[in-house]
């Protein structure tokens, strides 16, 4: 028996064989250098054992020299200079075992870092971009040397450089001076941002219907403006959040680059667009089934540039057992500032749980969508509506009444997940606000309302999801339009009931109720990456005030499935007031 005895950090690897050039095992130890380094030497070292198979006798001996060159090698990435390496080999009844012992030593620290500046921006009137550059520089006196830090410190100071005026910037003949006697190490950063850059003329390449007014809405400026790519990248992403093109780039011209004097103090480079415009017309059918609307057909016609306009019209039906809609929008291009408009008619007809309603009307639409500064994966969402209708319903077994409303409306929605489809970790916010009037009686009404969800991971693929909703309506008309109250039940909001079965019961009916409240606790294990099985409760209540409420209970297990669209969920509820069992099946999409 091989007794193996490591202090501090050690890891043991091998490959079984045969005892004629076999793997050999290897066995590391550290001696107390942190995980990271390890890593680095195992890496480095495997690599060559790999080689050791099927090698004579003369060769393993030439990659055990070559192993302790490489653990030596991976310490120096990591900033350890004067490490000391022994490399010792013995046998077992398998093959060699090479035990790699390592004294690491001291790591080196950046001492000093001289940053210096050569081009245009060693002009007087760069102070402050100097400054700053130089304050922004990654790897500080202090910070310990490693490769990998050093190569992103020299990458991140080009990148600032070269964003902004300096288009031609960069880097000189760096280099890091090593002390292995006192484990420090002095920087030394030129940096030459040649002449400074201005925009010139525009080129737009590419256009055959799409207007080249439509280009001038986001790329504004006047030749002559400092280069900045930030600003190219936003006019990009402006054009590419459009629906007239398949692809957008904007970039300063690269044949002009080619001719460039870079000693010169000042040069100008024209701003290329180069653009790929989407079909101009645009057709798609769906079909699809689930527990709260049964067997739902839809379609969709799309057409870009209307009358030589940089607008697009979207028209469509869609049609359900329970529901059907017809519509005709018009969408006016995104604004400079990422707002987007739209203005269209529509009919809708309902018949759910003995409401029956017919919708005419007339609507706009504002929406924007922005991330957060810097890096965050934080995303916000604000829409605004306005809409003009005339309702009809009908009450089963109560009453019916038509009724022409104005009401507009505002959502905020803020998303900080992991993954906007289908999200293990982080939570959104969604909180909304409505207000109205009849237009033949003038009796106001308003609605608020507000949604949460928050997802924590569990080990490699679990997820545990919690959500909730509450809502609150004030009316003192007895007309008001159903879409601004409140039912629940169903499979998106409260399982084991009936789609919208829960509100105020009315003859043979169930109308929508001023308060609604909800929540839900649901854990989903996956047995593989793509088939989960999870457990849930959901709790709630629509009625005429909060204090009225006789919580609806439900709880069950369902089977999750992965798919392209998102997750497809089956799931069988008890729900306690009705005492039965329901299945419900949906396709779920974070909203």
């Amino acid at each position: 028996m091989l007794r193996r005895v490591c202090l501090g950090a050690c890891v043991v690897f091998s490959l079984a064989g045969s005892a004629f050039g076999a793997r050999p095992e290897v066995v590391i130890d550290s001696g107390g250098a942190p995980p990271e380094v390890l890593q680095s030497i195992t890496k480095a070292v495997e690599a060559i054992t790999r080689l050791a198979e099927d090698q004579d006798v003369r060769e393993v001996s030439r990659l055990r020299r070559r192993a302790r060159e490489a653990a030596h090698s991976a310490l120096q990435t990591q900033g350890y200079f004067s490490p000391v390496v022994t490399l010792d080999v013995s046998e077992n009844a398998t093959g060699e075992i090479w035990a790699i012992t390592i004294k690491p030593g001291v790591q080196s620290q950046v001492r000093t870092a001289d940053l210096s500046f050569t081009g245009s921006i060693a002009q007087p009137r760069y102070a402050d971009r100097r400054q700053t550059l130089k304050a922004g520089w990654l790897l500080t006196p202090g910070k310990p040397f490693i490769n990998a830090h050093w190569a992103e410190a020299k990458r991140d100071l080009l990148d600032q450089a070269s964003r902004k005026d300096f288009y031609f910037a960069r880097l000189g003949q760096t280099r890091a001076t090593i002390h292995p006697d006192t484990a420090q190490a002095d920087l030394t950063v030129p940096l030459d941002s040649g002449p400074q850059v201005t925009m010139g003329e525009m080129r737009v390449l590419g256009l055959k219907r799409v207007p080249a007014s439509l280009i001038e809405r986001y790329v504004r400026y006047a030749p002559g403006d400092p280069y900045d790519q930030d600003k190219l990248d936003a006019w990009q992403e402006a054009l590419q959040a459009t629906t007239f093109f398949r692809g957008a780039f904007v970039t300063l011209a690269e044949d002009a680059d080619a001719s460039v004097d870079r000693s010169a103090n000042a040069v100008q480079l024209p701003v290329q667009v180069q653009l790929t415009e989407a079909p101009a017309r645009y057709a798609s059918a769906s079909l699809g089934a689930d527990s709260d609307h049964g067997v739902r057909i839809e379609g969709l016609y799309r057409q870009n540039i209307v009358w030589g306009q940089p607008v697009w019209i979207e028209t469509g039906a869609g049609l359900d057992q329970k529901r059907q809609r017809a519509f005709f929008d018009v969408y006016l291009p995104p604004s400079e500032d990422g707002y987007k408009n739209s203005f269209g008619v529509l009919y809708d007809h309902s018949d759910i749980e003995g409401v029956e309603t017919s919708r005419t009307g007339l609507g706009w639409k504002r929406s924007q969508t922005r991330q957060a500064a810097g890096d965050s994966r934080v995303e916000y969402e604000v829409q605004w509506g306005m809409l003009v209708a005339y309702d009809k319903t009908r009450v089963t077994g109560a009453y019916r009444y038509e009724v022409p409303t104005w009401a507009g409306t505002w959502q905020w929605l803020r998303r900080d997940v992991d993954a906007k489809y289908e999200p293990r970790e982080g939570n959104l916010i969604d909180f909304g606000l409505g207000v109205g009037t009849t237009l033949d009686d003038g009796q106001p009404f308003y609605r608020s309302s507000l949604r949460a969800q928050q997802w924590w991971p569990i080990g490699a693929r679990d997820v545990l999801t919690l959500r909730g909703e509450v809502g609150k309506v004030w009316s003192d008309t007895d007309r008001l339009p159903q879409d601004f109250s409140f039912r629940t039940g169903g499979s998106r909001s409260i399982r084991g009931y009936r789609y919208q079965s829960i509100g105020i019961e009315r003859g043979e009916a169930t109308i929508g109720a001023p308060a609604l409240a909800l929540a839900s606790l649901q854990y989903t294990h996956y047995f593989t990456e793509l088939l989960g099985a999870s457990v849930f409760v959901d709790v709630g209540d629509a009625a005429p005030s909060f204090k009225d409420m006789d919580w609806h209970l439900g709880y069950g297990l369902g089977v999750a499935f992965r798919t392209p669209a998102g997750p497809f969920n089956i799931d069988l509820a008890w729900g306690e007031k009705d005492r039965r069992l329901r299945l419900h099946f949906s396709l779920g999409i974070a909203f």
